[in-house]
């Protein structure tokens, strides 16, 4: 053999940067909007007798800046499992018999979808990241969805549980390594997530679990992530991942914190969150670009994919890098549209982005823009930051 050993871990790297390949979404079929949704609530919970409490969250589904979300738990489902409708009665056996199932499916929802988009069979699939905010169990959900999918039972599986809303920066991250580490892999990473584990009654002195019922909703999305493309065998690239990093904010400790117990998914967010993302944006920001020698950018000439964790999170960020209103368009478009999707959201940003792009007849996915930043909060305080670099848009293929 004529390689020497020293050569083999280079030859084993892919030549050029990872890049997303294709996207797919999925949601439940059930839509609430949120005009109607606390009377649905209270009624729901039984909880109709507390009419200073249902009024203070209709104020705030009023200010969060959602028209409507897609939910998983139907009435028929919440009148069939009371205890999940209470704020403190045990229901995580309930809650579990329905994560387990339903996880993976949507999952597979979202994979199909960005597998056709690819245009290689499932077998050419090397390696899978499965995130999920919802539930744990064994085997996981990574396994059931490489069952459902009819992938190889070779496929180099990773299983995340329980990072919440900054994981879509996080498996991007591991992608990313995954497949310029390993010279022709192609990357499954998908987000699953549903609110099953989060849902209950109203509590007078948690007004913060409040806020979650107003808020989250429920989906899933899928990426196909690779090195080198093959342009005769798969779709083209639409986002470069040039830089991908994490931190924890420091002075953060105990702002964004989920606890499970018997009762189901405890969250637990301080109003500290907005101001300390803002505060400490700019830092990462400029790791990550001084990385790649792009540092002098100016922050309106670039597209921007932030988690969409609070219409709060979105102003703080546009005053303190005083953004142009379009700047972040598709991710109020999103949280309008699906509501606080913790992992999953940023996918589907993407998704509306190019999108967007394709049907205005701009010059590349990033909204005829070359680099953006996605980034991903959540407990820790925990920020991932991902530099992408667009990909010009083909005019034969919109």
């Amino acid at each position: 053999m004529s390689t020497s050993w020293e050569k083999i871990p280079q030859f084993r790297r892919a030549d050029g940067p990872a890049a997303v390949l294709a996207i797919g979404t999925a949601n439940p079929d059930n839509v609430v909007y949120q005009t109607d949704f606390p009377d649905y609530y209270f009624r729901m919970t039984k909880s109709e007798h507390l009419t200073k409490l249902k009024e203070k969250f209709k104020r705030i589904c009023e200010k969060s800046m959602i028209s409507k979300r897609h939910i998983y738990l139907t009435e028929e489902m919440l009148e069939k499992y009371p205890n999940i409708c209470a704020y403190e009665a045990p229901s995580l056996n309930d809650r579990q018999d329905i994560k387990i199932r339903e996880v993976p499916l949507l999952a597979k929802a979202a994979a199909t979808a960005a597998i056709e988009e690819w245009g290689r069979p499932v077998s050419d699939i090397t390696h899978v990241i499965f995130c999920t905010t919802t539930g744990v169990d064994m085997p996981g959900a990574d396994y059931r969805l490489t069952k459902l999918l009819g992938l190889s039972p070779s496929v180099r599986r990773v299983m995340l549980y329980h990072q919440g809303c900054f994981a879509g920066g996080t498996v991007l991250r591991l992608a990313k390594d995954l497949a310029e580490n390993n010279r022709g892999a192609r990357v499954l990473v998908v987000c699953s997530e549903i609110t099953v584990t989060t849902f209950r009654g109203p509590c007078e002195t948690h007004i913060d679990s409040l806020v979650g019922q107003a808020i989250f909703g429920d989906g899933a999305a899928a990426l196909i992530v690779g090195s080198d493309p093959d342009p005769a065998l798969e779709h083209r690239p639409l986002y470069h991942l040039m830089h991908a990093s994490e931190t924890i904010l420091p002075g953060s400790e105990g702002t964004i914190e989920g606890h499970l117990r018997e009762v189901g998914l405890h969250f637990r967010l301080s109003r500290r969150v907005p101001e300390l993302i803002a505060e400490h944006v700019e830092e990462s920001l400029h790791r990550g670009l001084g990385s790649l020698g792009v540092d002098g950018v100016e922050w309106n000439s670039m597209f921007w994919v932030p988690h969409p964790g609070g219409a709060a999170i979105l102003d703080r960020l546009e005053e303190k890098l005083e953004l142009d209103k379009d700047r972040l368009r598709a991710t109020r478009e999103v949280l309008k549209e699906f509501g606080n999707m913790s992992s999953a959201c940023v996918f589907f940003i993407l998704d509306e982005m190019r999108k967007r792009s394709a049907a205005e007849g701009k010059s590349t996915t990033g909204e005829g823009m070359e680099w953006g930043v996605l980034m991903g909060f959540g407990p820790g305080l925990t920020v991932e930051t991902v530099v992408l670099r667009s990909v010009p848009i083909d005019p034969c293929s919109s």
